[in-house]
């Protein structure tokens, strides 16, 4: 028996509920019907405030010191944000800026994104993907966006959307399988 995938979903939202965490918890749990999952859901609303006043990792509570730690060494990320001026939430970024820069590498990461309307839906391809294409992870091909009218209150509820989110696992699983097999020091050497 293989051990279960590391799964880590981050919401950007910084509001509770939220139609980005609804989001990635779907897509986290279209993973648990394919594979055996490990996850976790790392929501901004959570750790937010302790994140905001601090400059350096150092600074860090024990606890996100170990959201930090489940996203270095999750087999797999699900990333989500509402777009918010533009972009993701500074508070997401923020996250990610105490991320060791090769801690990704090689990474499989599933990006998924919230806004009002379809304008905003290449939130994804200008601001997500170059943010992990920094960290050289593996930004999957297909990634998620939803819009408001995907969703009833804060659950997904578009057949459209189901759809997208079950052939984005469909097609990331075998990538994530793969990453999960490959040692480290190939990855990053």
């Amino acid at each position: 028996m293989t051990a279960p995938f590391r799964v880590v979903a981050v919401s950007g939202s910084l509001h509770e509920p939220s139609k980005t965490t609804a989001l990635v918890r779907a897509i986290t749990a279209a993973f648990a019907e394919r594979a055996e999952v490990d996850a976790q859901v790392i929501e901004l609303t959570r750790i937010g405030p302790g994140l905001a006043g601090s400059l350096r990792r150092d600074q860090l509570s024990p606890e996100i010191e170990a959201d930090l730690r489940a996203i270095e060494t999750a087999d797999l990320l699900i990333v989500g944000s509402p777009v918010y001026r533009a972009s993701f939430t500074g508070l997401f970024k923020h996250l990610f800026d105490f991320v060791g820069q090769y801690d990704l590498v090689g990474k499989p990461v599933l990006l998924a994104a919230t806004g009002g309307g379809e304008k905003h839906a290449l939130i994804i391809e200008h601001q997500l993907r170059p943010l992990f294409s920094f960290f050289q992870a593996l930004t999957l091909p297909l990634g998620v966006y939803a819009s408001d009218a995907d969703f009833a209150g804060y659950e997904v509820a578009s057949d459209v959307l189901h759809a997208r989110i079950a052939l984005a696992a469909d097609r990331a699983l075998p990538l994530v399988g793969y990453a999960a097999s490959r040692p480290v020091e190939l990855l990053v050497g």
